[in-house]
Order: structure tokens, then sequence, then C-alpha cells
């Protein structure tokens, strides 16, 4: 295979979208600089990907998040965890 980007068959669809979601979801996209569609796109990937930390594009802000979803786990067992998962991803 050559070193080209795979190439991924798009489709359009339309979808019935809560206006406060779609308004916040538009602001967010051009905050980063990205199109809402990449923007959602991501966000799907990511609920639905179980091994979601292979797609991270940035380790601590998604480090951040992890940590701050898991406020009443110690520091010690946060990092337990972590540890654990690079043994089973290394594995």
């Amino acid at each position: 295979m050559g070193g080209g980007r795979l190439s991924l068959k798009r489709e359009k669809w339309t979808l019935s979208f809560d206006p406060t979601l779609k308004k916040f979801l538009v602001r967010t996209a051009k905050r980063q600089g990205i199109y809402p569609v990449t923007l959602l796109e991501e966000i799907v990937k990511e609920k639905l990907n179980p091994y979601g930390h292979t797609d991270v594009k940035d380790s601590a802000e998604y480090v951040r998040m992890l940590r701050r979803r898991s406020r009443d786990q110690s520091d010690a067992a946060f990092l337990k965890e972590i540890r654990a998962w690079q043994r089973f991803a290394s594995s």
C-alpha cells in the first residue's frame, strides 16, 4: 500500500437537531477551527469507541477530563487504574 491517506466514502445525511444543541456545536466547532460535521463525527467516534483513548488528540486534556469525571476516586487509585490500562494495552 502507498503512503497516501485512506479515502473514505462520505454520505450526506439530513438530521433533525435541537436548535440549542446545534448552536453550541457550531460555536464549539468555530472555536476549534473545524467544521461542525467534523466535531460531530469526533464526538460520535469517542462515544462509540470502547478504546476511545486510542483516538485522543490531546492526551493531557483527556486525562484532565477523566480526572474531573472521577473526583470521588483518590489520586493513587486513579494512577493505579491508568497503570493497569497501560499494562493491558501493551500486552
